[in-house]
């Protein structure tokens, strides 16, 4: 490369970093207006979300784009990631200023566990003074206890997000202290708790059971679930779904009976489908870069997924499968799809194939 074309390179580039530069304030600047503007809200008691401003904003901007010689899906693309991040400052700041917590103490069992942590980070923001307690932590004897028993325990809220075989004894342990503030467990499966629940409940502790639909890298709360379950405790229930209240989240009661039935759907065949798939792929012989490198847009997106579950704690699946009485429901679905599928792959006719897949349209159309 000549000198000069070397110093043409290098002013173009110059000028892109001038560009990037304020494209990086621009977006800050319209994080500073994400602010006011939620704030204005909420003095007013109105929606975060406004579904119809978003969908206006998106198709303003892919007009604009068109005049502009830029292609409408690049800068929808853009503007979809600018809205999720200015309605995440908006939820986190809404939470942080109606102070919930203020002047209240909460006590995580499991503290140093992922969902723990998230939801240390989550009543944190909340105004509460949170208190951590983990066999994996070190004790200070202020904020962090490696025994929860050696915590203090005359405090709002006591969460429970140990491990689930524990999670029982524990809150036997809670009745027997007779601590009187909020309890929540929330494990992913709920029959091996159920008795433990139910006994609590009856005995006087004021809990109920939460199971939050998203993992603990989840930011924005708008169109996730927090499925909550009456343990026998209608006040602690209530006062649960409170801690959500100026989240987007949607809460979303489910008897406590049926809620294992539920996840062995949600929960239980999707990552059977996905441990499935990529242990498909492990013994099929061909290595997954040669695969990602000739990939599909489906094979892509499924691949996205089976990395991410590939990458779960082993354990908390384990759970997940083992330790639900209706978890053979899910598996059992997912044998028979594959036998159905199979029938359908060999018959010559394309009869079967077609049957299974307008089905699957039908089904999936209802949503």
């Amino acid at each position: 490369m000549t000198d000069q074309a070397s110093g043409g390179l290098k002013t173009l580039r110059n000028q892109l970093d001038e560009v990037d530069a304020r494209l990086v304030e621009l977006a800050a600047r319209r994080q500073q207006l994400v602010s006011e503007i939620g704030r204005f809200k909420q003095g007013r008691g109105q929606q975060l979300r406004d579904f119809r401003r978003e969908r206006e904003v998106l198709e303003l901007v892919r007009s604009r784009a068109e005049t502009v010689d830029l292609d409408p899906a690049l800068a929808e693309t853009l503007f979809r990631r600018l809205i999720d991040a200015s309605l995440t400052r908006q939820e986190q700041e809404r939470v942080r200023l109606a102070g919930r917590g203020s002047g209240r103490r909460a006590l995580i069992i499991g503290g140093a566990g992922r969902m723990g942590a998230w939801l240390a980070g989550f009543l944190d923001n909340q105004g509460f003074d949170v208190l951590l307690a983990d066999p994996s932590l070190a004790d200070d004897g202020e904020k962090q206890f490696a025994d929860w028993r050696s915590a203090p325990l005359d405090v709002s809220l006591i969460v429970v997000a140990a491990p689930l075989k524990k999670t029982a004894g524990i809150i036997d342990e809670l009745v027997e202290s007779r601590v009187s503030c909020l309890v929540a467990e929330i494990g992913s499966i709920k029959t091996p708790l159920i008795d433990a629940l139910n006994a609590a409940a009856a005995a006087g502790l004021r809990i109920c059971s939460l199971h939050p639909m998203f993992g603990p890298d989840t930011r924005l709360l708008s169109g996730r679930h927090v499925l909550v379950m009456d343990a026998g405790c209608a006040a602690a229930t209530a006062e649960a779904t409170e801690l959500f209240a100026d989240t987007m989240a949607e809460l979303v009661s489910v008897p406590l009976a049926e809620h294992d039935r539920l996840i062995s759907l949600v929960l239980g065949l999707s990552h059977a489908l996905n441990i499935a798939f990529f242990t498909a792929l492990v013994r099929s012989g061909v290595s997954a870069e040669q695969l990602s490198g000739i990939s599909s847009t489906t094979f892509d997106r499924q691949l996205a997924i089976a990395r991410d579950v590939a990458g779960e704690n082993p354990a908390l699946y384990h759970e997940i499968q083992h330790l639900n009485e209706y978890g053979h429901i899910g598996r059992d679905a997912l044998h028979e799809a594959i036998e159905l599928l199979k029938a359908a792959a060999d018959d010559p006719n394309h009869a079967a194939m077609r049957g299974l897949m307008e089905e699957g349209r039908k089904y999936l159309d209802s949503l």
